[in-house]
């Protein structure tokens, strides 16, 4: 169980860096003077893909106890 905890908290960590590289990815290609459009919306898709997961992994990670 440890080990998959700890196997868990890295995937969130890559996934974490990532969106990250993402971001940075977006942000060059939005600010580019000629845009391929077709692949902003590609990455923006992505990145909204990885939030969902690394969202996942957090309540895996840090359940929410009951009120």
């Amino acid at each position: 169980m440890d080990s998959n905890l700890h196997s868990l908290s890295r995937q969130l960590i890559e996934l974490r860096i990532e969106h990250a590289d993402l971001d940075a990815s977006i942000d060059r290609l939005a600010d580019a003077v000629s845009r391929d459009e077709l692949l902003l919306r590609r990455l923006k898709k992505r990145r909204l893909a990885l939030r969902d997961e690394i969202s996942r992994l957090e309540r895996v990670l840090d359940p929410q106890e009951p009120a």
